[in-house]
Parts: C-alpha cells; sequence; structure tokens
C-alpha cells in the first residue's frame, strides 16, 4: 500500500456522470479518495450514505470526493442513484487503480481505506481502520487539523 508523503498514482478512468477523469486534474484541491468493496452491499451502502449525509460538510472544505470500486459503470450509476449520492463514483473494473494504490484485497476486490490527497498530489493521510457509521467525521476530523493549521 502507498503510504502517506508518497505521490498518488496517476490514473484515468471513468466517472458515474460520464466524464473521463484524469488524476492530474486533483491538483490544486484536496482529494478525497475512496476504496470500497463491492456496492450494495450493507458496509458499503452504510459507507457511502454516511459521506453523502455528511457532504455538506465536507463541502466547506471545497474537496473532491471520489468513491472507486470494482463494480462496473452500470453498477455503480445505479449506486449512485439509488442511495442519492452528490459525489461521483468510479469504475475500476480492471483493478488497475485498486492495485496500483495497493489497496487489493480478497479476490482483488478493493479494501476500505481512504486516501486524503493534498493539493500538490502527495498522499497527506490514509485512513485503513474506516468506520463506515462514522467515515465523514473521521475525514472532517483530518482536514479541519490540517487547515486550521496553516
Amino acid at each position: 500500500m502507498l503510504k502517506e508523503g508518497d505521490k498518488i498514482p496517476n490514473f484515468t478512468a471513468r466517472c458515474t456522470d460520464g466524464t473521463v477523469l484524469n488524476s492530474e486534474e486533483f491538483k490544486g484541491k484536496w482529494t478525497i479518495l475512496f476504496f470500497y468493496p463491492k456496492a450494495f452491499t450493507p458496509g458499503c451502502t452504510k459507507e457511502v450514505c454516511n459521506l453523502r449525509d455528511g457532504f455538506e460538510i465536507l463541502s466547506k472544505f471545497d474537496v473532491n470526493v471520489y468513491g472507486i470500486s470494482k463494480d462496473n459503470l452500470e453498477t455503480q450509476m445505479k449506486f449512485k442513484k439509488r442511495y442519492g449520492l452528490p459525489y461521483e463514483l468510479i469504475a475500476d473494473q480492471d483493478g488497475k487503480i485498486i492495485k496500483s494504490f495497493g489497496v487489493s484485497g480478497l479476490f482483488g476486490f478493493a479494501k476500505r481505506v481512504t486516501f486524503i490527497v493534498d493539493p500538490e498530489g502527495k498522499i497527506a493521510k490514509i485512513i485503513d481502520k474506516v468506520r463506515v457509521s462514522e467515515h465523514y467525521a473521521q475525514i472532517v476530523e483530518f482536514l479541519e487539523n490540517i487547515l486550521n493549521q496553516k
């Protein structure tokens, strides 16, 4: 797994809004990349809904938020629509992004890990003990601490 201070790998991926995203676009803004195993499973549903419910607070930090799993784009789009997610999901069907971040778990599914990426494209924080019902609070706590120091 990548470490705090590492530059994130460059990747291109299709998002649920139909756009093709290049990770170079993250530069200049804080970015949250959260990996989760599988859409529509109980833990993953709880996690994405927790981030949805805390999105208004997260958006005060002017951050990009992306969820990434091995699900195909159609499944990701259905997942986003069913739960009214205000952020984009990335379909990493071939698992290349998951592997490049070193978060490949059982059967190639993503482990539940969140990377908070600084405006220079470096990993500022890794949350590898994600509490699905408190996930946005874990992210906000870090952002408040780091951004209030500046």
